[in-house]
């Protein structure tokens, strides 16, 4: 990378397209973008960080989920072509599951524990880099194990990159509600991308994935939740940063489509402004709306006359073949307003606070209409953390 090009993008935008190679490297510093075109460039320096997240959601009258999760991550370069990195989180989950209609799942409280871990080795050459990766995840009814790998190779003038990658998931569902039940569900992953130097300030990305998953996928603490033991995901994203010289400013914005087996469809619209302040600070509000359509066998909170709720109408132990009252899978819409706080403590010190609150209704659906009758959801995201590189 050119660092005189990464320090002053603007600076070179009507030289040659190596210039725009390195204003692809240094954009890709900035949040909301992976980092594929750094595949030719081993990291120089290690980095480590701790996080601290506490997350909380809630409908009207009904305190929900509680989460706490700290964290840390770690990446280390090793003999110049190498680096491994993985991170540990440790989530501790309390609160009540979450209403279908107007109703309680039957595990109504609970208090949860999970352990997280990941690791991934990555190889670097000349134009292109390869990894591996694992990650485990366990709580006392659930447990994950994936394989992952990933290749990444770029252009001779260093403006494009073109990423592929590969998972395999491994899950096992249990139940505090049903000691008998043991289920697995098996997922594989693929995904591809390319990211572009549009000019000398502007990076644009297409991303597409698909996942083709099998075995258990109804929910086991509600009731009468019955889903296909097969879900196809397919997702379609589009990122464009744009960086103002002017202001040393960075707007970034995405679109993400998404459609499964299950009926689904979402489209997602994010934003965000990074905007450097004096004394080393950092600030960047960022806005997201989602708008989805339901599963086809989400059925609205109209119950079986003779049997109640939560039973729709008809509702027999066999038929319909499926059916869910799961909120995640009716039609609404969905804000979240965001604002990220960094502040660079020393050289190579970083501490950062972010705040997100999540709001989902029915009315705010766009493109049809929401599901009836549903209460409004609400989530709240503070994150604290601290980073290093030595």
């Amino acid at each position: 990378m050119n660092a005189d090009v990464s320090a002053d993008p603007g600076a070179n935008s009507g030289g040659s397209r190596n210039a725009w190679g390195g204003v692809l490297a240094a954009a890709l510093l900035l949040p909301g973008l992976q980092s594929p075109a750094l595949a030719e460039t081993p990291p120089e320096q290690a980095e480590m960080s701790v996080k601290l997240l506490h997350y909380r959601d809630r409908q009207p009258g009904l305190a929900r989920i509680k989460v706490t999760a700290p964290s840390v991550y770690l990446m280390v370069p090793v003999a110049g072509r190498w680096s491994v990195e993985g991170s540990l989180v440790n989530d501790s989950v309390s609160g009540a599951s979450p209403r279908y209609h107007s109703a309680v799942s039957g595990a109504s409280r609970l208090e949860e524990t999970r352990k997280a871990g990941d690791i991934q080795v990555t190889r670097y050459n000349d134009r292109d880099a390869w990894s591996l990766g694992a990650a485990y995840s366990t709580e006392h009814d659930y447990r994950s194990r994936t394989v992952s790998a990933g290749y990444r190779r770029s252009s001779e003038d260093n403006n494009t990159t073109w990423n592929l990658g590969a998972a395999y998931s491994d899950d096992w569902i249990g139940s505090s509600d049903d000691p008998t039940l043991s289920r697995g569900r098996n997922t594989t992953q693929l995904t591809a991308g390319v990211t572009q130097a549009w000019t000398s300030v502007d990076l644009v990305q297409l991303s597409l994935g698909a996942s083709w998953g099998h075995g258990m996928y109804s929910d086991p603490y509600k009731f009468p939740d019955r889903r296909p033991d097969r879900r196809e995901q397919y997702t379609l994203m589009t990122r464009w940063n744009h960086h103002f010289t002017d202001w040393k400013a960075t707007l970034r914005s995405s679109w993400r489509y998404y459609a499964d087996s299950f009926g689904v469809r979402a489209n997602t619209l994010e934003t965000a402004w990074v905007q450097p302040v004096s004394g080393g600070w950092t600030l960047t509000p960022s806005l997201r709306y989602t708008t989805q359509r339901a599963a086809k066998f989400y059925y609205d909170p109209v119950y079986d006359a003779s049997l109640g709720a939560p039973l729709p109408p008809g509702y027999t132990a066999t038929s319909p073949q499926y059916l869910s009252p799961d909120q995640r899978l009716s039609a609404f819409g969905a804000i979240t307003v965001g604002m990220k706080v960094a502040y660079e403590i020393a050289p190579r010190w970083t501490a950062d606070l972010s705040l997100e609150h999540y709001e989902q209704r029915a009315a705010w659906r766009l493109g049809g209409s929401g599901s009836p009758g549903l209460a409004r959801f609400q989530a709240d995201w503070l994150q604290v953390g601290l980073s290093h590189k030595f």
